[in-house]
């Protein structure tokens, strides 16, 4: 039995890179693949705008010749670590075989490598960074993941430990099953006296996509600056993380706030398209494209993606105005949704518990450090 690490430098090895999740859930039918096009571009430096500031390298382990682990190592000169001021790589994309050794013989590669960059820890699971998947799941084994919510299996964790990495963050997503009977109980239909107070609600505009997008980056770039490990996001790598954003998000689930006409307030809630994905198997067609149409008309969970609001108006009525425009939508959906919620942010945890929400899975952000 032979190990071998490799780079992941030609079109042959990028193909098992992508295959290799394929192989390790095949008979997983919980598992949502993801659409090896878009994955394909993710990983490309060429079209990845995000990769303009930073490098990646890819890693493969081979057991007997066959791909049995993988990895990719991100290095970010934005991203320091905070007790010695030195760069942080970035670890993602990982999957694996229940394979002690084939998981110790690909770490050592990555580790050596970010050793190589000057850094002096590595950290992730981050797909490839803070405004995609990130974290490893913990907990909720045997039941489905949510769109933009991290699957894996529970050997996962201990294989990381193994190799002598530590939980530093810890994650939550909240849910509320029966968001409709929820809110029809708590929140009967009312008038929204913000615009006394000079707040405007409105959704994103189809006409003017592009403008709003950007006030949609302004907003999350100032009322997420000071979250763990958030990095700002330029003008190129927000449009590339929007791509495909109608398919998952029609105009009315992307709310603003305006006070006086300044945008000030953000929320950007997607549908659940996961169960509508399962079925295009990662590789679309035109047949099976058009049942992912049909499958999304039935989606009944709305996920809340992010509730930004500048700093300047957090003890304002920008969230008051949000909460009762967003319920009036979340009326037409049976379950609620969160992406991640870091525990430690009442703000956040709070605003979710008012619409019903309670934790449902954890995830793990996992660091070690590189000693020379």
């Amino acid at each position: 039995m032979t190990y071998e690490v490799v780079p992941v430098t030609d079109k042959r090895r990028l193909r098992k890179f992508l295959d290799l999740p394929f192989a390790l859930y095949r008979d997983d039918p919980l598992w949502v693949p993801p659409l090896v096009s878009r994955l394909r571009r993710t990983l490309d430096p060429r079209h990845n705008p995000y990769f303009a500031n930073a490098s990646l390298r890819l890693f493969l382990c081979l057991k007997d010749g066959a791909p049995a682990a993988r990895l990719a190592v991100v290095i970010d000169d934005r991203r320091r670590d905070s007790r010695g001021g030195g760069r942080t790589a970035g670890f993602g994309f990982f999957e694996s075989a229940d394979d002690d050794e084939a998981v110790r013989r690909l770490f050592e590669a990555a580790e050596a490598y970010a050793r190589s960059q000057g850094a002096a820890v590595l950290e992730g699971p981050f797909n490839p960074h803070h405004y995609s998947e990130l974290g490893l799941q913990l907990d909720g084994f045997g039941t489905p993941p949510s769109f933009f919510q991290p699957y894996n299996p529970p050997t996962y964790p201990a294989l990381l430990e193994k190799t002598g990495f530590r939980v530093v963050a810890r994650l939550q997503t909240m849910r509320n099953p029966r968001i409709r009977e929820f809110l029809e109980t708590r929140y009967r239909e009312r008038p929204d006296v913000s615009a006394r107070h000079g707040y405007v609600v409105r959704p994103i505009s189809a006409w003017h996509s592009r403008r709003d997008l950007e006030i949609l980056r302004d907003i999350n770039n100032d009322a997420f600056a000071a979250n763990w490990r958030f990095l700002p996001l330029g003008r190129e790598e927000f449009a590339f993380a929007s791509e495909g954003l109608r398919i998952v998000s029609p105009s009315d689930l992307i709310l603003f706030v305006e006070h006086h006409g300044r945008p000030v307030a953000a929320l950007h809630s997607t549908l659940d398209v996961n169960p509508a994905l399962r079925h295009l198997r990662g590789r679309p067609g035109p047949l099976r494209a058009l049942r992912f149409l049909a499958d999304r008309r039935r989606i009944r969970t709305i996920i809340v993606f992010s509730v930004a609001i500048r700093w300047d108006h957090r003890h304002g009525r920008a969230y008051y105005a949000l909460l009762t425009a967003f319920a009036r939508i979340a009326r037409r959906f049976d379950a609620l949704e969160t992406t991640w919620v870091s525990p430690g942010n009442l703000p956040s945890v709070r605003a979710a518990e008012s619409l019903g929400a309670t934790p449902d899975k954890t995830f793990a952000i996992y660091a070690k450090e590189l000693r020379p």
